[in-house]
Parts: structure tokens; C-alpha cells; sequence
């Protein structure tokens, strides 16, 4: 590692960070600053961009272009998109997980590009992204984690820093961790410049995630007994660590045992006793003898013999989600078939699943409404609500917040409405309706292997609502390629509801309310073929025109 020169800030502020990124780009480089949130990034990006003064007109259209196009990555922009807009206006950006996909592409292509020449971020830029900066700026090194505000790991310093200066781009680059006293800078040496990485342990130790690994491998015919799993596990960088073979396989018996218990899994010698094959012999014998409860288990693991999986389990498997979840379901689905649901009984069921999490936390200010929502949908519940004094009952109001979340979306409220009451971002937004619509799959595809048809109607109504964030009532006109949320309801608000009503409609009347691609588009899917369409009286004979229409509003 070279020495540098120490940095000559021309005019310092208080704040270093800012300092930093105006210093890079009087030296024409790029960078990265690096925060601990999401209203931290936004912050950072608005008090580099009041810095920055622009002069060259031909830069200045370029960004403007870009700015335009983030602006308008949703359909209505919400004031997160108008802040955003306004930075990369000055060559600007912030990067967090709540910007929607095209925004965060966006930004990435205009800084690859040069036109965003700093990008005020969250940790996430700090994982698996080329980029070309110069300089990596870690403003912040403490995070919040479960005891309060503490150091960020090495590791995570080391990710951030490495961002700098990459091959391809620069031959070196500066990493500038900024700290707020001499006692400060003198912990982040010995901490990070100094320090140790922490050492790296496999996930496969979270019961989840092996849950969910002994039933694939047992689903895909990879392994067929207790023996050929402990021998695969054996030869993972999980047994590496944990070095204790003999403990290994309790552990992987333990996971047998219970997708056995979840009806996912069978052995030979279940199937046998379910055929009525078992001995007599071996009948009187558990009947005479009385034996511990060690050698029962003992017993267990050595007259298990092969192991598969069965029709539930192989399914389970292939939809990839936690069997534990896939458990829940179907005990929630069985409950499901006694009593009345809609679609609020399924969306509080996929926010009461371990990968949806985070939930939406109940503040305190607002525990009364929640609690309200809960006594409202009471009876349509089919995750059972735990006792008030339970440790699991904020999980299951945090349950219903989420579920409430879902609703408003579904009742087509817009990302701004989302932001202001929920707090939650419109890349998040997206985030939780792509995990919710995969949970709600499986949950219909478990539904059908039960054949519980009434179930399986409700949870595609659900999905389908959830996807496109409308009421019942639109939801005929989605059939349509091109027609959204948006666009459904000003159909239906002109009285055009359904796809009868496309066919009967003028094409003129609805180019004015969709804009006149559009309708011309639909038309076509309902089997009209433009080209035959009536003239208006006060047009020349000939084929219709789409300018016939004059401009529309998309």
C-alpha cells in the first residue's frame, strides 16, 4: 500500500464527508460515500449537490435527460423520486434499497458512464458491483444492530473500502474513513486498518436454511438415507467449522425426524407398517418389552432405511420455501376450511411467514388502530393469535401491520400514500410484493395438492390484487397486455368495466382516456382489426389514422 499525501481541503466545513466528495470532484474523480440509512444517504446526496455548481451546458443536458428518466421511472413520482430527480440534476445520485429497480440501474449505468460523478449510498452498493470510483468516503462506521449503535464488522470496512480504485478503472484508489475526534481515528487504525477479519461461518447452521437443504437433497434422489446426508454434510464448509461429526448427525436427525413429522418425508420401514408388513414377531415384542426412551430413538435412526420424499415434500421442495413455512400453511389452510376467508386471512398468513421478514413494526402511537384492524378481521384469521403475554404476539400484530400494508395497496392507494403512512419506500414496496405473490403461490399450490378448491379461488383473487394493486372490480380489464392499475381505472371510471365494454367502445373515446397506442392496441387483443373500423363523419374516406386523435395523456 502506497503513502499519500494528506488531503488539502480548500474551504472545510463540519462536515468531512461533504468536504470529500466536493475535493473529489474538483479533481475530476468519481466516489462513493458511504452511510449507515436510508434518510442518511438521501441527506448526504442533497448537501454534496447545494455544493456543486455546474458550467458545462453539453454535461448539463446529459444529466438533466437522466434526471428525467428517474423521475419518471414510476408511473406518478413520489417525493423520494422528485429528490432523487433533483440531485442527479447536479451529476448526483443516493443508491439505498428504496428506489425501485430502474432507478437503482439507472444511477449504476450514470456512474459507469460518468454522468453521476458521486453516489451517496447505503452498504449495498459495497457487494458485488464494479464500479469507478476513486475514492471510497465511509462516513459512518457505527450501525444499529441488537445492542444499540455499535461498530460495523471489519469485514463490512473492508467491502466498502474495497469499492476504490479498481482494476479497469483507476490503478489506485483513496479509501477515507471519516472519524470525528483523534480518539476516533485512533480506534478505526487499530479497528480496521490494523485489525483482524472476522472469521466466516456457513449458513447452513441456521436451522432454516438446513431445513430446507435435507428435503431438497432428499426430494432431488441426492441422498436416500441418514448415512448419505451425513456424509454430504461431512464434506461442507459447515462441518469444517463445527468439527463435531457425532453432534452433526443428531443435528440431521433432528431435521429428519421433523420433516418426517410434517408428513414430507417417509422411510421403508413406515411405508411397511402402513402396509400392515410388520412381523408379528416384532409386534409382540413392542408390545412386551419396555424400553427408554434413547433406544426407542436408537431404534428409530437404525430401522429408518431408506429415506424420500413424498408427493407434498417433493413440492414443498421444489417451491423452495422453508418447510416449517410450508408446515404452517397447510395447519392454517386446514383451519382455513372451517371458517369464512378473504383476502385479508391470506395476506396476514404470507406476513406471519419467516421470509417476508422484516414485517412493518407497530409503533407505539399507532398500536390501537392495529389493534382495532385485528378485533375487525377476528373471525377471518387462520393463523391462530397468540396470547397477549406471549413473546410471539407483537410478531402477530407486527403480522396484521404488514397485512394492513398489503390491503391499502390492494385498495390502490399510491407509493406516496405507502411512504407517508408506512414509511416504506417504493423498491421496497416491490421487494414485499414479490416475496408476498411467491408465498402466495406456494400457498395455492399446497392448497391444490389438498384439493381444498375453495381456498385456491381466494388465494388467486389475492394474488392477482396484490400484483397490480387494484379493487375487485378491475381486475377483468388486467386480462389485457398494456392495461394496469392506472390505466384499469380510468377505463372503468368511464364506464368502460370489463372486456365486453372494450369491444363496444369508440376507439376515439378511449385513445382520449389511454392515449391512442394503447387503444388501438387493446382493440386489436378484443379481435378489431383497426383497419376496418367505422370513420368519424367529419374525416375524409380512407383507412383512420392514428393521428386522427391528436395527443393524448398515457
Amino acid at each position: 500500500m502506497q503513502k499519500i499525501k494528506p488531503i488539502e481541503i480548500k474551504h472545510p466545513t463540519e462536515n468531512a464527508a461533504v468536504d470529500l466528495a466536493v475535493d473529489t470532484l474538483e479533481r475530476k474523480k468519481q466516489a462513493l460515500v458511504f452511510v449507515n440509512t436510508k434518510r442518511g444517504a438521501e441527506k448526504a446526496a442533497e448537501d454534496i449537490a447545494a455544493k456543486t455548481n455546474l458550467t458545462d451546458e453539453r454535461y448539463k443536458k446529459e444529466v438533466s435527460e437522466l434526471s428525467d428518466e428517474i423521475l419518471h421511472a414510476l408511473s406518478k413520482p413520489t417525493k423520494q423520486c422528485e429528490r432523487l430527480a433533483r440531485c442527479v440534476k447536479k451529476g448526483i445520485a443516493f443508491h439505498h434499497a428504496g428506489l425501485i429497480h430502474d432507478q437503482k440501474t439507472l444511477i449504476e449505468d450514470g456512474f459507469r458512464d460518468g454522468r453521476i460523478k458521486i453516489i451517496a449510498c447505503t452498504p449495498t452498493l459495497a457487494y458485488g458491483l464494479n464500479l469507478p470510483a476513486f475514492r471510497a468516503i465511509i462516513r459512518d462506521l457505527k450501525r444499529f444492530g441488537h445492542y444499540g449503535l455499535d461498530w460495523i464488522p471489519t469485514l463490512d470496512y473492508q467491502q466498502m473500502a474495497g469499492r476504490c480504485g479498481r482494476p479497469g478503472f483507476d490503478s489506485w484508489g483513496e479509501a477515507i474513513a471519516v472519524a470525528s475526534s483523534e480518539k476516533e481515528k485512533d480506534e478505526l487504525i487499530d479497528r480496521y486498518i490494523n485489525g483482524e477479519s472476522e472469521e466466516i461461518y456457513s449458513k447452513l447452521a441456521v436451522e432454516p436454511v438446513l431445513r430446507t437443504y435435507v428435503l431438497s437433497l432428499i426430494a432431488s434422489n441426492f441422498a436416500s438415507s441418514e448415512e448419505e446426508l451425513v456424509e454430504f454434510f461431512s464434506r461442507t464448509f459447515w462441518a469444517h467449522h463445527y468439527k463435531d461429526t457425532a453432534k452433526l448427525s443428531k443435528i440431521i436427525d433432528k431435521m429428519i425426524n421433523l420433516l418426517d413429522d410434517f408428513s414430507f418425508i417417509e422411510s421403508d420401514s413406515k411405508q411397511k407398517k402402513k402396509d400392515g408388513k410388520e412381523s408379528e414377531k416384532d409386534k409382540s415384542k413392542t408390545e412386551r418389552d419396555f424400553v427408554s426412551a434413547d433406544k426407542i430413538e436408537k431404534d428409530k435412526k437404525e430401522n429408518r432405511g431408506n429415506i424420500s420424499a413424498t408427493i407434498v415434500g417433493k413440492r414443498v421442495a421444489e417451491l423452495y420455501i422453508d418447510p416449517l413455512t410450508a408446515h404452517n400453511m397447510m395447519i392454517a389452510m386446514e383451519r382455513a376450511s372451517e371458517k369464512t376467508v378473504n383476502e385479508f386471512s391470506f395476506m396476514h398468513l404470507v406476513s406471519t411467514c419467516m421470509e417476508l421478514r422484516p414485517l412493518l413494526r407497530v409503533k407505539q402511537s399507532e398500536y390501537d388502530d392495529i389493534q382495532e384492524k385485528a378485533v375487525e378481521n377476528h373471525s377471518n384469521f387462520i393463523v391462530l393469535e397468540p396470547s397477549e403475554f406471549d413473546p410471539d404476539h407483537d410478531q402477530f400484530m407486527d403480522a396484521v401491520k404488514t397485512a394492513s400494508f398489503f390491503g391499502e395497496w390492494m385498495d390502490e392507494k399510491d407509493e406516496e400514500t405507502m411512504l407517508e403512512k408506512y414509511n416504506i419506500r417504493p423498491g421496497e414496496i416491490r421487494v414485499k410484493l414479490d416475496l408476498a405473490d411467491w408465498l402466495l403461490y406456494a400457498a395455492e399450490e399446497l392448497a391444490r395438492l389438498d384439493k381444498k378448491q375453495k381456498l385456491i379461488s381466494v388465494i388467486i383473487k389475492t394474488r392477482l390484487r396484490m400484483r397490480y394493486g387494484v379493487k375487485e372490480e378491475l381486475l377483468p380489464l388486467l386480462k389485457l397486455q398494456g392495461i394496469g392499475r392506472v390505466r384499469a381505472r380510468k377505463l372503468f371510471n368511464n364506464g368502460i368495466k370489463d372486456i365486453g365494454d372494450v369491444s363496444k367502445a369508440d376507439v376515439t373515446t378511449m385513445a382520449h382516456i389511454i392515449g391512442k397506442n394503447i387503444a388501438f392496441d387493446i382493440k386489436k387483443q378484443v379481435g378489431q382489426d383497426m383497419g376496418k373500423v367505422a370513420v368519424p363523419e367529419n374525416k375524409r374516406k380512407g383507412q383512420i389514422s392514428l393521428k386522427d386523435f391528436g395527443e393524448s395523456n398515457e
